[in-house]
């Protein structure tokens, strides 16, 4: 895994990297919104947020420096350097043609939760997926890659690894298939196994949190397969310092971003 870009004395934020979040059906608008500030804690320049939801907040006022906007003002916006898209996105027909158009960017792309499972039921964007030029990743719960591979979950969980494989190959992507001892498959074809984490991760929007760092780190110039393997692993070591300090029932993503901005920094000295 490579080293974690050093920042210049005359660093400026148009120096590490534009983020979109695109996401938040009605009633789930605090998933990409999750996402978003995990982005921007981790080092992302700026930081879109596209909603999909008709009564989205114009403001997140826990994280002002986040730009929110409607999903289709943000597929407008001109140099980003990586979306994010499917948190709390749903599977309506509004979903489907956003996920369609963000296939046909040339920007690298962090494909999550409702995304996934779009995807899952359409083979024509499955084909979009694989012949793009630019980089993507996948980050599928045992559920989701099931759903990707057309099987069972317990067929995943019975051969994860053989899965994660199987999910790269098939989508020309880097995968992470997450869960206990998460398992990531790079564009070329190795197979990393991660041993950060612990059970008091098992809430929810920690996939969005997830979702969010891997953006930051492809937006700050690492490549994909660098990004997912830092994220992956930084995310599983912020729960366990959480629980090392006794906070594993109620432990909450938005928790695990602020350890894992301490980490990334502590790391980094």
């Amino acid at each position: 895994m490579a080293r974690f870009p050093e920042r210049p004395r005359d660093s400026h934020k148009g120096l590490f990297g534009t983020v979109a979040v695109i996401g938040g059906a009605s009633g789930m608008v605090g998933a990409p919104l999750l996402a978003a500030r995990a982005a921007l804690k981790l080092g992302a320049g700026c930081v879109h947020a596209g909603i999909l939801a008709e009564n989205a907040p114009v403001l997140d006022v826990l994280q002002p420096e986040l730009m929110l906007h409607s999903a289709s003002v943000t597929l407008r916006l001109h140099g980003l350097d990586v979306l994010a898209i499917g948190c709390g996105m749903g599977t309506s027909i509004a979903a489907q043609k956003f996920l369609y158009d963000v296939l046909k960017t040339d920007t690298p792309l962090v494909i999550d939760a409702d995304a996934l499972n779009i995807l899952a039921r359409q083979p024509d964007l499955q084909d979009d997926l694989r012949i793009r030029h630019a980089a993507s990743v996948l980050t599928p719960h045992p559920g989701e890659a099931a759903r990707l591979l057309g099987c069972d979950s317990k067929e995943i969980q019975a051969d994860r690894i053989a899965a994660v494989q199987k999910l790269a190959q098939k989508f020309a992507c880097s995968v992470v298939l997450k869960g206990a001892d998460s398992l990531c498959a790079t564009r070329n074809g190795r197979i990393f196994l991660n041993k950060t984490g612990n059970p008091g991760m098992g809430s929810a929007g920690m996939g969005d949190v997830l979702t969010g760092m891997i953006a930051a780190f492809i937006a700050q110039g690492m490549s994909t397969d660098d990004a997912l393997l830092l994220g992956v692993h930084l995310h599983g070591a912020a729960g366990d310092a959480l629980a090392r300090y006794g906070i594993s029932v109620g432990m909450t993503a938005g928790d695990l971003t602020e350890w894992a901005r301490w980490l990334l920094n502590q790391w980094g000295k």
